[in-house]
């Protein structure tokens, strides 16, 4: 396992150019197909990363793949899932329990699927490893803890064609195509690109579950029980308790610029000899989390229903309930937010979240039986070691989205349109978090914008939905931050998904550069051949 030291400012030093037929920024799963697959058609290509570990939430916490339906995962993706396959093959990556004593529980198959030799639940670092096998045999150019300069001197253009960009280390890359695989999209937002910030009216698309979702609760986060929000119960003199918001929800439909909660996908583990107990963090206060408390003296059982196993008595641990890893409210303005302020968000992120930890392990007000099997977990002391076990990577669920030359919307996504020029498929519920919690009319606390819609089959997405506008760039590929609503994103969103049109998106650049075009001027079947030639898979076919 390669580790690499922690974040530090990017230091001032001589500035160099660094030319590559396609720049990649960013540093999630996207960025290693998108690189690999420059790389196997034959053009030279840097990857420019902020992060110092590569893969994003793949290798960063998220390891109880959304995956869907799996046989529309190809290419470059389908072979991430497959590599893992290999390494649980080995006895030695059995290190805190035997193969046999793992339970093989995936979502929809087994974790470990003999038949098709693909693993979907894995470690974070073995996730990281598989990342970095990539660009070892591919002999990949990484830069990492390069940070774009995002103010009006960064992006350097001529006409609609990015030249360069500049980072705050003061190098420049230049490039023929540039690939944006940032969670953020701040290349693209740099670039001049259109693009939108949270939920948009369902008016504007015709969609049903865009906009403020009041009184719809499609999964288990929201308050079952009358849960008073204030200080002394049922008194609003008292104040608000802590994490509830004194604004109103809006109307029902309506757009906002609100985002769905960001949460860090926490790796726990229940060996004795490979966990680090929760400490009291930096500020704890157990006010913080009262809410959580009424919820258990409501009689509130569901703790541990998202402690989902991994191999190695691991966890990957996320949100479930009305109060929980969620940090609902606290990222609108993560989006468009300086780095330094980000760097707050996620911190102030993280301070919540082990404070809740601390909480569920120490508090009086506690349940004996939650209190006694919190006690049994932890932060592994094999991942993210350079970190404290804590993962490096904040789940950014949601923040900028492209408006380009397709915009996929909620109908696409449910699978009941034809999608014109797909370059990959997706399969997952239309799934977004909570995205704010208020006190209704009633007096009592709720949690608003859950929403999980299922689609009737798999979906084709469009190529159009990872290019800008032509009038605004002709250079550029956005398959993180793709075109679309903030409903359809909600399925879209998913690793595999980013990791096949990162594939595709490299395909497109590389394709455009050998036939002296714009992506946007592409011909399709060109692309499409080459796509069914790396097997992505682009339609369903029962």
């Amino acid at each position: 396992m390669m580790v690499f030291p922690a974040y530090t400012p990017p230091q001032t030093q001589t500035a160099k150019t660094y030319k590559a037929d396609v720049i990649v920024y960013g540093g999630t799963s996207a960025a290693v197909t998108a690189a690999v697959q420059v790389k196997k058609m034959g053009k030279s290509v840097i990857i420019v990363s902020p992060d110092i570990h590569l893969g994003g939430l793949s290798s960063g916490g998220l390891g109880f793949t959304d995956t869907g339906n799996k046989e529309v995962i190809g290419g470059l993706s389908r072979e991430f899932y497959h590599r893992l396959y290999n390494h649980y093959q080995k006895p030695e990556a059995w290190q805190w329990q035997k193969k046999e004593e793992y339970g093989n529980k995936g979502q929809g198959t087994p974790a470990i699927d003999g038949n098709n030799r693909t693993m979907w639940i894995f470690e974070p670092h073995a996730a990281e490893q598989v990342f970095e096998d990539f660009v070892k045999e591919y002999q990949l150019t990484v830069h990492r803890n390069e940070w774009l300069d995002r103010s009006k001197k960064g992006v350097t253009k001529q006409g609609t064609n990015i030249r360069s960009f500049r980072t705050l280390s003061g190098n420049t890359y230049e490039g023929k195509m540039f690939i944006d695989v940032t969670y953020e999209g701040d290349l693209m937002a740099a670039a001049g690109v259109s693009y939108h910030v949270g939920r948009e009216a369902n008016s504007v698309y015709g969609e049903k579950w865009n906009g403020v979702q009041t009184e719809v609760f499609q999964h288990g986060h929201h308050f079952k029980s009358k849960i008073s929000p204030y200080k002394v119960p049922n008194d609003p003199n008292s104040g608000l308790l802590p994490e509830v918001s004194a604004a109103p929800p809006g109307e029902y439909g309506s757009g906002d610029d609100k985002i769905q909660a960001y949460c860090f996908r926490m790796c726990l583990s229940n060996s004795p000899d490979n966990r680090i107990p929760f400490e009291k963090p930096q500020g704890y206060d157990p006010a913080r989390y009262e809410l959580l408390a009424r919820v258990f003296t409501s009689g509130w059982r569901e703790t541990f229903d998202k402690y989902d196993p991994i191999p190695n008595r691991k966890t990957d641990t996320n949100n479930h309930g009305p109060f929980s890893t969620d940090y609902i409210g606290q990222n609108y303005d993560y989006p468009e937010a300086s780095y330094e302020r980000r760097k707050e968000i996620i911190k102030d992120h993280e301070l919540y979240q082990k404070g809740l930890m601390y909480f569920l392990q120490n508090d009086p007000s506690i349940p004996a039986d939650v209190h006694e099997k919190m006690q049994q977990w932890g932060l592994p002391k094999d991942e993210f070691k350079d970190n404290g076990g804590w993962p490096h990577q904040l789940y950014i669920r949601e923040a900028r989205r492209m408006v380009g030359e397709f915009v996929m919307k909620e109908a696409d996504a449910l699978g009941k349109t034809q999608v014109p020029n797909s370059v990959g498929m997706g399969s997952y519920s239309l799934d977004s978090h909570n995205i704010q919690r208020y006190v209704k009319e009633d007096g009592y606390v709720q949690n608003e914008g859950d929403i999980g819609v299922h689609p009737d089959k798999p979906y084709s997405i469009a190529y159009g939905a990872i290019l800008p506008k032509a009038n605004e760039c002709t250079n550029l590929l956005v398959p993180v931050c793709v075109s679309s609503s903030h409903i359809a994103f909600g399925s879209i969103r998913m690793e595999p998904v980013f990791m096949i049109l990162g594939q595709s998106a490299a395909t497109a650049a590389v394709l455009a550069i050998n036939n002296k075009v714009t992506p946007q001027a592409l011909p399709y079947a060109t692309l499409r051949a080459e796509l069914l030639k790396d097997k992505q898979r682009l339609e369903y076919v029962k």
